[in-house]
């Protein structure tokens, strides 16, 4: 399999991988869903649009074997908000 075809393989895993990720509990017990993963721009218009729903919390994630996130050097984060109990 030629180079190229590995990092696609890569990342469409990595993908597969965040797609399945949707919700976590937190020490104190709370539930949060992930609304968003991605950076720049967007992460901004969606970070603000999910304050408008509650408490937010963002967790910066490795943005290694996502190529264009490694090569522009842009952050990558999940938002998540929190459950309602």
């Amino acid at each position: 399999m030629s180079e190229k075809n590995e990092k696609m393989k890569r990342v469409n895993e990595l993908m597969a991988a965040e797609a399945r990720l949707r919700e976590r509990v937190d020490e104190q017990g709370n539930r949060w869903f992930k609304a968003y993963c991605g950076g720049g721009e967007h992460f901004r218009h969606w970070l603000a649009q999910c304050r408008e729903l509650g408490e937010v919390m963002v967790e910066e994630i490795d943005a290694t074997g996502y190529s264009c996130y490694e090569e522009s050097g842009e952050k990558l984060y999940r938002i998540w908000v929190k459950m309602e109990r």
